[in-house]
């Protein structure tokens, strides 16, 4: 019998607040599941509730840079395309063609192309004159070629709710329309019902599928719903004569989604008229407590107003690129609203302070039936098949959690829809958020910083531009150029040659503490934990079907009884802490020291010369080995001190307090000067990272793949001990393992990949092979170094391959790994 994450058995009353397409979707795939004792309440009258589902435009391009955005647009138009309402499908798959009039666009529609082979999606790109083709309106002279997704379409989102009612009503749940939520009840920390004005509803689980009105449903049950509620605008042409008898009035449209990305503009046809959707305009919140209620809307309570100056320009554009619009005019229009959070990203999954309530939460129409089974999978079988990471309310640091904070991204994320991003470009503002204690050290040294989780992270410094002069590098193109400086070059070359600092603080670190922790800790990764104080494992995080959660350093600073017993936990984001802290027993203490704590990464092969004479203790070799950790002096600083190394040379992690920081920077830069330290940013520690084959997760391994896929398999103690996954690894190893993440090296040295990209082995055309996860210059091999995913009778050594670089095929070949230093000597020393 299938069971929920929290070992309830199925059947489970299950309340779900919306009745918009995520709701409808989630009603159906619950049922479909053997949940049927499922309650949909919806404020407004159905099947048209006048949420931002009742007037979304439908349209579906499938293509994301997240593979997750992707997988769920995917299932979306496979379920759509098999329901049916009226007598139509729900799904109308006129495809999708976007167009660039700009050589910024159609360089990144190449790289868009990319993008839906690496996920598996059909698109080809297309000159002008065939645009034209697709779209007569078009006038050619105006475009330089266009990606075209023929699977692409309209989803039906009122039909397609509707269909779903039916199925899952079918099944047992019911639809209750004209009801509006007051109040979650809770006892315990977990929901027990939902009230509304028309009666209390019990609920063992409460899902939160309110749209835009997430964050007013997120209150009533003390969760904070990182979403902002902005309007978008959508106007339709009047009748116009060169689509007169063109269209079916049933389906309305017949030729391909266009999107003007140059101009952040989409259309579709409806009938013998064409919509315009804009996101050139400012952003313009709206406040979800001030929304009419349904029967007080003019038209619903999704559809404000049509501001007319605000779609001027976007008007004037249209024209440009669609002349016949030249003797029409807009005859109608609205500000539809809809739902942004900090990153793009939909939020869903379970509070932990609140068990039982769940969001589903900002959530476009495109990924709608994705999500919704990603949720389903997530309640009935305690994991979605996907990676969801990237969607986890969990992602969210606190300081990104402010009213003010998702007001600003918010309003950004709106901005940037159509925006051509590149992975490393960082946010705006709210910067600076969060800073380590050396950050004013960092910029007298003039360092470049992006941001990531809020902080601000160097990615080179300006002082070591001397230190660049006279490397050979192959020339960059402007993509690869762009947030990269040779100055990474130089302080690799300055970490493998002599000793670097680098900035760690922004890592989490996680404290663990009680009676019961190393229990706790073992029965929850991966490896042997149960060693002597001052051992620090390398280990992983699985979940129940062996798919990694995370990998972790773990280190035991303390044995004893009680509070004494303590370990520190290097960890990856705040979903590992979520994760731990939903199976914490009572007595075992978890906290984020990472807030009022820093670190010091000292790596290079003159790190213990710099290092020794600063400290009372023997870090030799023979005295301070490979993993371990101790409690130490360096100068006046007291410091937690492990000899860890993720850039593959000799050196340690150096962590106190954050009052101190300043003074241990400090201390090691003075001690440094005789032995050339400098500074070193991420850019130069990724390429380090990667020469050594250490993976990164979330970019190389996910939920989706297992240890031994992962090659992460050495982490993996079989013989220690139940733990989380184990069973689901039984009879697995690297010798079963039917894909893997392969290390490649491009043949030609000046070549660059990105991340991303599809994989294709010699000799085969059609669908990739796989695609690649990380990359970067290997400065000191001298070519670029790939990690991709790729079936295992590929991911052979010797074996040569191509990689799909805007258009351009890229020999590569993979290598064995790891590429620098194989035999640790560098590290062990």
């Amino acid at each position: 019998m299938t069971r929920d994450a929290t070992g309830g058995q199925k059947g489970r009353r299950v309340v779900v607040v919306g009745a918009g397409i995520v709701g409808c979707s989630l009603a159906d795939e619950l049922t479909a599941r053997g949940w049927t004792q499922v309650t949909v309440l919806e404020q407004g009258p159905l099947p048209a509730p006048g949420g931002s589902t009742s007037h979304a435009p439908g349209l579906v391009f499938r293509t994301s840079p997240s593979k997750t955005l992707t997988e769920f647009a995917v299932y979306t138009v496979e379920k759509f395309s098999a329901l049916e309402a009226d007598g139509l499908s729900c799904f109308n798959p006129v495809g999708g063609l976007e167009i660039a009039t700009s050589e910024e666009r159609w360089a990144d529609l190449h790289r868009k192309a990319g993008l839906a082979a690496s996920w598996g999606v059909r698109g080809e790109l297309l000159t002008p004159a065939r645009c034209a083709e697709l779209w007569p309106l078009l006038d050619p002279e105006k475009i330089l070629g266009g990606f075209h997704t023929p699977d692409d379409g309209l989803a039906r989102a009122l039909p397609a709710c509707r269909a779903q009612m039916e199925r899952a009503t079918a099944r047992g749940a019911r639809f209750l329309e004209r009801h509006t939520v007051t109040g979650i009840e809770q006892e315990g920390g977990r929901v027990t019902a939902v009230v509304t004005d028309r009666g209390t509803f019990p609920a063992d689980i409460v899902v939160s599928a309110a749209g835009f009105w997430g964050p007013l449903i997120g209150a009533m049950a003390g969760v904070r719903v990182p979403l902002l509620p902005l309007a978008h605008q959508y106007a339709k042409t009047a009748p116009l004569p060169e689509l007169a008898g063109v269209n079916d009035p049933r389906t309305e449209a017949s030729r391909p989604l266009l999107r003007f990305q140059d101009r952040d503009l989409y259309f579709r046809e409806h009938t013998d008229r064409i919509g315009i959707g804009s996101y050139a305009h400012r952003p313009m919140p709206v406040d979800p407590a001030a929304v009419p209620a349904y029967d007080d809307a003019p038209v619903m309570p999704s559809s404000l107003p049509f501001t007319e100056a605000d779609f001027a320009p976007a008007w004037e554009d249209s024209v440009g690129l669609i002349p016949a619009l030249g003797a029409s005019r807009v005859e109608e229009g609205f500000n539809g609203v809809f739902s942004f959070t900090p990153d793009g990203m939909p939020v869903i999954g379970e509070s932990r302070e609140v068990r039982g309530f769940w969001l589903a939460e900002a959530v476009w129409v495109t990924h709608s039936a994705g999500v919704a089974k990603a949720v389903a999978e997530w309640m009935t079988d305690g994991r979605p098949s996907l990676d969801v990471h990237a969607c986890d309310p969990y992602r969210f640091e606190d300081a990104q959690t402010s009213p003010a904070y998702i007001a600003e991204r918010g309003a950004q994320s709106f901005a940037e829809v159509y925006d051509v991003i590149h992975p490393l470009q960082p946010m705006e503002r709210p910067r600076p958020l969060r800073v380590s204690p050396f950050y004013e050290r960092q910029r007298a040294l003039g360092a470049y910083f992006l941001e990531g989780g809020g902080w601000e992270r160097p990615h080179w410094y300006e002082a070591n531009a001397p230190l660049a002069e006279g490397l050979e590098l192959p020339a960059r193109d402007a993509w690869s150029a762009r947030y990269w400086s040779p100055i990474a070059a130089a302080e690799a070359k300055a970490t493998r040659e002599r000793v670097a600092l680098y900035d760690m603080t922004p890592l989490k670190r996680l404290e663990v503490s009680g009676p019961g922790a190393l229990d706790f800790l073992q029965r929850m990764t991966t490896n042997q934990l149960a060693k002597k104080p001052g051992a620090v494992t390398y280990t992983l995080l699985l979940d129940e079907a062996g798919g990694v959660r995370s990998d972790l350093t773990v280190a035991r600073l303390a044995e004893g009884h009680g509070l004494s017993e303590r370990w520190q936990v290097g960890a990856n984001s705040g979903l590992d802490l979520d994760w731990l802290l939903r199976h914490a027993p009572d007595g075992v203490h978890i906290a984020d020291i990472t807030p009022g704590t820093c670190c010091v990464g000292v790596w290079g092969p003159l790190a213990r010369e710099l290092v020794q004479p600063l400290t009372p203790d023997d870090f030799s070799h023979r005295a301070f080995g490979y993993f371990k950790a101790r409690r130490t002096y360096i100068g006046h600083v007291p410091v937690t001190a492990m000899r860890l190394s993720y850039v593959g040379e000799l050196g340690w992690e150096l962590y106190t307090t954050a009052d101190l920081g300043l003074r241990l920077w400090d201390t090691l830069w003075e001690a440094g000067q005789r032995h050339g330290v400098i500074a070193a940013g991420r850019s130069a520690f990724n390429s380090l990272r990667l020469e050594k084959g250490y993976r990164a997760w979330g970019h190389d391994m996910t939920t989706e793949h297992d240890p031994y896929e992962a090659g992460v398999g050495f982490a993996v103690r079989m013989d220690k001990g139940d733990f989380v996954g184990r069973a689901a690894l039984e009879g697995r190893g690297e010798a079963t393992a039917r894909r893997k993440l392969a290390c490649l090296t491009l043949d030609d040295p000046a070549a660059i990949v990105m991340g991303k990209e599809p994989v294709y082995a010699v000799g085969e055309t059609g669908r990739p092979a796989g695609y690649v996860t990380s990359a970067a210059y290997g400065y000191t091999i001298g070519r670029t170094v790939a990690y991709a995913w790729l079936p295992a009778d590929v991911a052979v050594p010797g074996t040569a391959v191509h990689i799909e670089y805007f258009g351009e095929k890229v020999p590569a070949t993979v290598a064995t790994e790891p590429l620098f230093d194989p035999g640790m000597d560098r590290i062990r020393r």
